[in-house]
């Protein structure tokens, strides 16, 4: 007996059978970019052989001026489908489905080129778009079309239609971008026309035995999104037009409401996508920010959906279904939402990958190969660069000890799930326990270690960390200054007015610590309200008419820094925002350019500008201070004193914020070279 009998359960769709209710949802990683086939075929076979129903591809453009970005894939000629046939064959091979999505960007293309309904830019690209004649339309349709065609031919089980996220069909939809008045614009009859036909001759093209996935805006979350009633009518359509499944979008990109970030409660949105279920009669999936077996197993339990997407996760674990089915869940590596190395790396125009995974899109390149000549090794430091190394090295058979000097494992992380929004930090914890008493690795918590304790170590890894930068700030010594690590780690009481210095990623981590009492990330209800995400039923596209509510701030805090440029501007590129927002609807004064002359009893005196002008006191109880770190060597440095000649990762080697993305691929890049 399975403990997840509705996420395991096959799904009959008629002409073809889903071995499992899981579905690893779209993701753009830049792998077909690279035109190495092989690679790409070995990322979506990895996840074939773990187990998942069904994959979908990242979205493939149907045409030059629909690609998200100049030279974006497709299947635009033999060649392509030559070259897309050796991805599907080796996913059959492995025992999965594939399905690729067409992805038509309008107005969302970051090209001159781009297309759209109306002449409406996007506040997220540079490029205004070129408003589409009826000709122009015709040819979007037959593109889209002849994309799917070839996709059959190329050997993928099905495709899947883009239409919610902000794209190019959804773009007609509303009259947010629709201004047009003609047959393809107005009524709701009239915007709705393009997806419907889209669907209705893609059907016509690839014939009834075909997976057809039309993904569905359930939620645009923008001024002037469709109404409950306008998403029901269109889905009914699009069942009446041939789609084989309906799939969950949740809010367009250029959405001011975060939608999967680790901020987002678990299942935040599955409740939009069970008020569809009983309207049409084809299977619907939901999505966002499900990322366990169980969160997914519930889901399905609960009535709102058939099947579950799941796209992150499978990138933070290829094995996740296997390992579920199994009853191995413990050993799942845990998606994080994090966007680090993903969402970000996307954005930014380099290869996908995931933090807590960095082989993810590097399975041809970062191979850990058994060792030939299995090693004693010392790993110091179990935060994640040592624990990333330490249980590489044990895959590869090396045997391998960590050492930390305090008495759980998990370094930096342990500060960091203590912040608000950040909760999943605590599963990746668990999960590397888990791991690190899987893999019998020797673990010594609470010890110093020291050059003679690692003498008898053939190879050692420093992992020390950070140590905070001291600011050298006049009266920083005084009983109002507390540094981070006394405020996230130690709890140490904070008075109700705080100055916090520093504002990298620490700064405002610390600063959204300090002004929340309970975090809305673990209450669905307290979240919505506080984004101002109201039931599409009673406000249009979502957007509740009063706006964000959020919770009054429990302390009044400015946050600080010496640059003078806007606060948060070196934050993740698609989360950065979020955490702007955050502070600024907690009401938190953010300030920069600023000179710290001293502290005293009253509080912070600071002046501005290198001139330093207007001299000014910040009076407040406590002054954190998050000024940056330094790399923790001394351990390193003693080893090279002694004639040994350690490895030092993470932040021991650059100390650069706290990046666990970096500590954790380069350690596990070291473990392969051992």
């Amino acid at each position: 007996m399975t403990t997840y009998p509705h996420l395991l359960a096959p799904l009959d769709l008629g002409f073809t059978t889903l071995k499992n209710r899981v579905l690893m949802g779209s993701m753009h990683t830049g792998l077909e970019e690279t035109k190495d086939w092989n690679r790409v075929a070995e990322f979506y076979a990895a996840r074939a052989r773990g187990g998942v129903g069904l994959m979908v591809t990242g979205g493939m453009a149907p045409n030059n001026e629909g690609g998200v970005f100049p030279g974006a894939a497709g299947l635009f000629s033999d060649a392509d489908i030559s070259n897309h046939k050796i991805v599907t064959d080796r996913v059959h091979d492995a025992g999965g489905k594939i399905a690729m999505q067409i992805l038509h960007a309008g107005r969302y293309a970051y090209s001159p080129d781009c297309v759209s309904s109306s002449a409406v830019k996007s506040p997220i690209s540079p490029f205004p778009p070129k408003a589409l004649d009826a000709d122009g339309i015709e040819k979007q349709i037959s593109d889209i079309v002849t994309a799917a065609a070839r996709a059959r031919e190329a050997g993928y089980d099905g495709v899947e239609v883009m239409g919610s996220e902000g794209y190019f069909l959804n773009q007609f939809l509303v009259t947010h971008v629709n201004k047009r008045e003609d047959e393809w614009g107005g009524s709701y009859e009239n915007r709705m026309r393009l997806p419907v036909e889209v669907v209705r001759r893609v059907r016509e093209a690839v014939g009834p035995d075909f997976i057809l996935i039309y993904r569905l805006s359930m939620i645009d979350l923008i001024p002037n999104g469709s109404t409950w009633a306008e998403v029901v009518q269109l889905a009914k359509a699009i069942e009446a037009g041939g789609a084989t499944i309906l799939n969950t979008g949740i809010g367009w990109h250029e959405a001011r409401i975060p939608t999967i970030a680790t901020s987002v409660p678990r299942r935040a949105f599955t409740w939009v996508t069970k008020k569809l279920m009983g309207e049409v009669s084809i299977p619907v999936i939901t999505s966002n920010r499900i990322n366990t077996p169980q969160v997914g197993e519930d889901v399905l339990a609960d009535g709102c959906a058939d099947m579950v997407s799941m796209a992150r996760p499978f990138l933070a674990d290829p094995d996740f279904v296997a390992k579920a089915a199994a009853g191995q869940a413990t050993q799942i590596a845990p998606c994080i939402a994090c966007n680090q190395a993903c969402l970000d790396h996307t954005f930014s125009g380099k290869m996908s990958s995931c933090l807590v995974n960095p082989r993810a899109c590097h399975e041809t390149e970062l191979v850990l190969t058994p060792a030939s000549h299995p090693k004693s090794i010392a790993v110091v430091g179990a935060g994640p660069a040592g624990l990333s190394t330490a249980l590489a090295l044990a895959e590869r058979g090396h045997k391998v000890s960590i050492f930390d000097k305090a008495d759980q494992l998990g370094g930096q992380l342990n500060m960091a799930k203590q912040v608000p929004g950040k909760e999943e930090f605590w599963g990746l914890v668990d999960y590397y326990k888990a791991q690190v008493a899987r893999a019998g690795i020797d673990l010594h918590l609470g010890v110093t270690a020291d050059v003679a304790a690692l003498a008898d170590f053939d190879d050692v890894v420093i992992a020390t960390g950070v140590t905070p930068r001291d600011p050298k700030i006049e009266g920083q010594d005084g009983p109002n200054v507390l540094s981070y690590i006394d405020v996230l780690r130690h709890k140490a009481p904070v008075g109700q007015r705080v100055a916090v210095i520093g504002a990298g990623g620490i700064g405002f981590d610390v600063a959204e610590y300090l002004v929340t009492d309970g975090s809305p990330t673990e209450d669905l209800q307290a979240w919505l309200e506080e984004w101002g995400v109201a039931d599409p039923s009673d406000a249009r596209g979502g957007v509740a008419p009063q706006g964000p509510k959020p919770d009054a701030p429990v302390r009044e805090v400015t946050l600080l820094q010496r640059k003078a440029q806007k606060l948060g501007k070196n934050l993740g590129k698609t989360t950065g925002w979020i955490h702007r927002a955050t502070l600024q609807m907690k009401s938190v004064k953010m300030v920069g350019g600023v000179n710290y002359e001293r502290i005293d009893a009253q509080g912070l005196h600071v002046s501005y500008g290198e001139a330093r002008e207007n001299p000014e006191l910040i009076a407040v109880d406590t002054i954190v201070l998050c000024a940056g770190q330094l790399p923790e060597r001394s351990l390193a440095d003693a080893l090279i004193a002694a004639g040994r000649t350690p490895h030092v990762i993470g932040g021991a080697d650059v100390a650069a914020e706290l990046d666990a993305k970096r500590a954790i691929d380069q350690g596990t890049r070291l473990a392969a070279t051992l």
